[in-house]
């Protein structure tokens, strides 16, 4: 074995994850390789080719990496573990009028738990993923913020505990996304170095989560047919195909015209009810977050300020948030706009995240 020690990589086939064990296996590192098989797009009916991680090209690119590179690779089949949870989930929060976030439920509840799973039956003493992020550690383990602003993937892993980030490596949080581009040339795969991203949802490749309900759920859309728009008065102002089909924040794709830009700012599933408004009523100034998980600290024990991300790419706003019991609440010392329900929110106290949880009407 490695003086530096055996260690299990996520590989999807794209250039993130095999930069990350080209390094550590340049570094010294027994990399193995393990691609995990999360869905399989046939079945969901989507009218797209199949793209992205869990494609036949990207696990045979990810293979032929550890050939090259000499190490070993598994592919490893946890559809039935993801399906069960990640994809119910998506599709209850929708019916519940919430909007979800399922990468981040897939890596708190799945991948991390997988990937340790395998590593222990593999005698890998730790797992590397290709996230930009890093892994620190003073009284307790959290995740920072990478060097490249445009690509820190930070707010996508809050939710992991002390367990996974002790055993945790983000080899590319040091490094921007254009020399890890450079690093693959260099290595000889200009190809790879070009490859493109992607930033669909693994079961919904063509971007179409409202075509992915109706596939999933066939009586759906007879069942919320017939919905109400509904003014921030109460006045009903038109008709819609059903309320799992809008998002809070929405102004395009409404279905008809209102002499007026507006924009979806509450939904009610029970009544079947969208509330159309100005942008003006998106601002919101505080909200209550559950299902926190802490990482930099065990405990919120007085009022701290911090700055909150409500989205992914958000810019992040200083607030204040006090904890009680497993929720948070949230005085945001500047309006926000678009505060979404099932959406996650995450604390920073400058790079280092503090933890982060889901946004919900209501505390615990």
């Amino acid at each position: 074995m490695s003086k530096k020690g055996r260690i299990l990589v996520a590989m999807s086939g794209g250039i993130d994850s095999t930069v990350t064990a080209m390094m550590l296996h340049e570094e010294g590192y027994e990399v193995v390789g393990i691609t995990m098989k999360t869905w399989d797009y046939a079945s969901s009916g989507g009218s797209k080719k199949e793209t992205g991680c869990c494609s036949l090209d990207s696990i045979n690119d990810a293979r032929q990496i550890s050939v090259d590179m000499g190490f070993h690779h598994f592919i490893v089949d946890i559809r039935e573990e993801f399906g069960d949870y990640v994809i119910d989930n998506f599709v209850d929060e929708y019916i519940a009028g919430r909007t979800p976030n399922p990468c981040i439920l897939c890596n708190t509840h799945i991948k991390w738990r997988a990937l340790l799973k395998r590593a222990d039956a593999l005698d890998c003493e730790f797992i590397a993923t290709g996230h930009y992020a890093k892994v620190k550690k003073e009284e307790r383990f959290f995740v920072s913020k990478g060097v490249d602003p445009r690509k820190d993937q930070s707010y996508v892993l809050w939710g992991l505990d002390q367990f996974c980030m002790e055993r945790t490596k983000f080899p590319l949080g040091n490094f921007t996304k254009e020399e890890i581009r450079q690093m693959a040339a260099d290595w000889g795969y200009e190809a790879l170095s070009k490859k493109p991203e992607s930033y669909e949802i693994c079961f919904v490749p063509d971007n179409d989560y409202r075509g992915f309900l109706k596939r999933r759920l066939p009586e759906l859309e007879a069942q919320v047919k017939g919905g109400e728009f509904h003014d921030t008065n109460g006045n009903k102002i038109g008709v819609h195909d059903g309320y799992p089909f809008f998002t809070i924040g929405q102004r395009k794709g409404l279905g008809q015209a209102f002499g007026k830009p507006v924009y979806v700012t509450s939904i009610d599933p029970e009544k079947n009810i969208v509330v159309l408004g100005d942008v003006e009523d998106l601002l919101k100034n505080k909200m209550w977050v559950n299902n926190v998980n802490l990482m930099k600290y065990d405990s919120i024990s007085s009022p701290k300020e911090v700055v909150t991300m409500v989205r992914y790419n958000d810019r992040g706003t200083n607030s204040i948030i006090s904890q009680n019991n497993q929720s948070i609440s949230v005085e945001f010392l500047a309006n926000v706009r678009g505060i979404a329900p099932g959406q996650s929110a995450v604390f920073y106290e400058g790079d280092d995240v503090i933890g982060g949880g889901i946004i919900s009407p209501n505390p615990n």
